[in-house]
Formats: structure tokens, sequence, C-alpha cells
């Protein structure tokens, strides 16, 4: 990646406007209910690290209706979710493949690894990969060729933005957490995602101490861990398993008093600190319309990899009260949302 450290933030002009997460011939087609052949039920496979989270379930199923397609009516979602068991996921993948969906959504990039071990023909599609070429998903944005596609967005520059975002809000801290879990993303993404935050942390003169957690239930030693080493702020990196566990994870950020910037503003609606990061839900109802075009006739090779343009940038200031910080008004004043 190049050294995302010697690239500004966006401005707030350029970040509220958050264009469309889709190349525009996607977008090309109306959002109305589009005609679909009289009697045809389709079938999607919903394929999920976890219980599917309600916000982004309810994301994807509203992009649906948004195109006319109405569970019971014309479309069957078949739901699997390993139960936040990663060595789950192959078999699940087998049984939607054994169902001969139409097209398979996988909510994970793990998911997405075994879908694609499981079938070469039937469409898959990804609402929301980190860096879905270094995860190996496939060999190119614009042409991804196979039976994969979907939207994606660059976890290893986004990695490096938090800590800087960070840093700007508390100018003196020198100790940095970093929260990863093995195995969320290829092994590619998850080195770049490192680098990534490492190159920031030259630039800002901040030591970076790496806390793994492989599982839900390895997220209390993990905080334990960087209480004892008196870390002082949290860069949260993207993983499926901390979404479905933010809340879990601003209530330990919040035991330990550390300064915390996450990868989605869901955690800071909950009271975490700081989001510098896309919109997820949004990136879930655009997977319906790569649903839509597949379903009607597209192939996963032809539709290029949407990416989110713009980023939001959330801040809690209840939250910067109850830790003692003064959040400079640089950054509030870039913020797109402040939570008082």
């Amino acid at each position: 990646m190049t050294g995302s450290s010697s690239r500004s933030l966006p401005t707030v002009m350029e970040r509220r406007t958050f264009l469309a997460l889709v190349p525009g011939s996607l977008l090309a087609a109306p959002l109305a209910a589009r005609a679909q052949p009289a009697g045809k039920v389709y079938r999607i496979g919903f394929l999920a690290f976890s219980p599917p989270d309600p916000s982004l379930d309810g994301a994807f199923r509203q992009g649906l209706r948004d195109h006319g397609y109405i569970e019971g009516r014309n479309v069957i979602i078949e739901y699997r979710d390993a139960g936040r068991k990663l060595e789950r996921l192959p078999a699940l993948a087998a049984e939607l493949v054994a169902l001969k969906v139409d097209v398979i959504v996988a909510a994970s990039t793990p998911a997405v690894l075994a879908a694609k071990h499981a079938t070469t023909t039937i469409p898959i599609v990804f609402p929301a990969a980190a860096d879905a070429v270094g995860s190996g998903l496939l060999a190119s944005l614009a042409r991804p060729g196979g039976n994969v596609t979907g939207s994606s967005f660059f976890g290893p520059e986004l990695a490096g933005k938090s800590l800087e975002v960070l840093k700007e809000a508390i100018p003196g801290i020198t100790r940095v957490a970093v929260l990863w879990q093995p195995g969320a993303h290829g092994e590619r993404a998850q080195r770049d995602m490192s680098h990534g935050t490492e190159i920031a942390a030259r630039t800002l003169a901040v030591r970076l101490q790496f806390v793994e957690a492989r599982d839900r239930d390895d997220l209390d030693r993990a905080f334990a861990e960087m209480a004892r080493t008196k870390a002082s702020g949290l860069v949260v990196l993207t993983s499926i398993m901390f979404f479905t566990e933010h809340r879990r994870l601003v209530d330990l950020a919040a035991k330990t008093r550390l300064a915390t910037v996450y990868p989605w503003r869901e955690p800071v609606d909950a009271g975490g600190l700081m989001a510098y990061g896309p919109s997820i839900p949004e990136m879930f109802r655009t997977a319906a319309i790569y649903v839509d075009k597949i379903l009607n006739g597209a192939k996963p090779a032809d539709l290029p990899v949407g990416q989110p343009t713009k980023l939001e940038l959330v801040v809690n200031l209840k939250t910067a009260k109850t830790l003692g910080l003064a959040i400079p008004q640089s950054l509030l004043l870039r913020a797109d949302q402040v939570i008082e």
C-alpha cells in the first residue's frame, strides 16, 4: 500500500457527500421494483459467521425490497450461520450448494472463502470485504473473473487513518494497542493492515502493541493484556466478529479507560469514543444491487467490485468527557457527526 500517513483526511464537504458504493453502470438500473418473471421464486443463500446482525440483515432485506423482491412471494432466503465458529463455514457452504441456490451472499471474508471452495458455478456476492484482492477473493476489482463479486474497502489504509485520528484527538499519546482477529481476512490483507498501521505509527511517533483475539471468549484476556501493558489508546481493526461484538468492545474499552477508534460508527452510537470508516449497513444494502443484477442474468465476472468513495468520522463527546479528554476543535469540525 502507499503510506497512509502521508495523505490528509478527506474534507467535511467530501465525506458528507458519501457517494454511492458501486460503479455507475450498476446504478443505471432504477431502484424501483423491476419486473420479475411470473411465478419465478429465487432462492438466495446467506452464509454468515454469526447470527445475522439486525442492522445488516435489515439493510440487505430493504435493498431486496427496493428491487421488487418480497420474501415468500418471489424470493426465499436460506440463512446459515456458523455460530461464531469459523470451522463450521465450509460445511454450511456445502449445504447451500446442495440446495442449488441461485446466489450466495457471504457476509464475511471467511464465509466468501468457504463458499468459493464449495462452488465455482453458483454466483457469490460479498457485501463488505476488507481488501478483497489482498484477501484472495478475486484477482482484480475492475475484472473480478470467476463467480465472486461485491463491495470492498481498503482495510490497510483505513487502519493507518484510524491511528491518525486517534493521534489528532490525543496529541500526547505514545502507546497504542491494535486489536486484531487472526483469520478474519486473507493472509496478505492481514499483513498489509499491520504494515499500514506500522507506517502511520512511525510517522506519528507512536509505539504499537498488537493484541489478538481469536473469538468472543478471548476478548476479556485481550483487554486485560492492554491494561497490564498500560496502553493509553486502541485501534480496532476490521473483523465481522468485532462488529457483532461491538457493544462488548465498548464496555471493555470503558472499563479499561481506553480511548478507542473503531472502523464503523455502530460502536460510537453504543458509547464508544470515535469511528472512522465506511457505512457497513449501506454496503449490505448495496449487496442487493449485485444480487438483482445476477438474478437478471449478469455474470459476477462482469460486475466490477464497488468501493465506498467516502468515509464517516463520528465522535462521541459524552465518552470523551468520561475519559477526561478534550477533543480538538479542528477534529470536531471535520466530523460527520458529533454525539453530545
